[in-house]
């Protein structure tokens, strides 16, 4: 018991001691001179900069960057597929993965990447990466089994309009097919 009671003790004149201790005390701020009161107007100026600086460059912002979801594929032709997959635009890179869907399965694959430049509509892809299988569809052929991989300089380029009308993202190939993609 006494022992108990020593813990006790000890624990509670400690807890008085932190209480009554500097430690708890709000610190007295020293007054502020004119030099210190710009200091703090231009650190105040400062911190509001750096919040709404990114916020106004957002807005400047690529408007391809991000992740869109596929949605159609438009032939040329006229037929129409839906497509399930992703594209990804980075500040300077792109990836796509999608597949053509029939029947509620995938018929057809590709996943492709590289580079890319952007003028206003003028889409530039710089194709770096393609793997591409499929069974052939309504205004597609079969295609084999194909995976290339290449270096920049020897990499073509397929230069593509796009459209983005609010959440829908069009790319308009040269082939005369489109793509649609909904923001993610």
């Amino acid at each position: 018991m006494p022992l108990r009671r020593f813990v006790s003790l000890t624990t509670a004149q400690d807890r008085d001691a932190r209480m009554s201790s500097s430690f708890c005390r709000r610190p007295r701020l020293p007054a502020r001179s004119p030099a210190g009161r710009t200091a703090a107007r231009l650190a105040l100026l400062l911190g509001v900069v750096l919040i709404v600086a990114p916020l106004e460059a957002e807005g400047q912002q690529n408007p391809l960057q991000g992740a869109w979801a596929a949605d159609r594929y438009l032939l040329a032709g006229g037929e129409d597929h839906r497509v399930e997959g992703r594209i990804f635009f980075g500040e300077r890179d792109w990836q796509v993965l999608f597949f053509v869907m029939e029947d509620g399965a995938p018929r057809r694959g590709s996943a492709e990447g590289g580079g890319y430049t952007l003028d206003g509509e003028a889409l530039v892809f710089t194709h770096l990466y393609n793997l591409s299988v499929g069974e052939p569809m309504t205004g597609l052929p079969a295609q084999d089994l194909r995976m290339i991989v290449r270096s920049e300089t020897d990499a073509p380029e397929e230069p593509t309009r796009i459209d983005v009308e609010g959440t829908v993202l069009t790319l308009h190939f040269p082939s005369g097919n489109r793509m649609t993609f909904r923001r993610r």
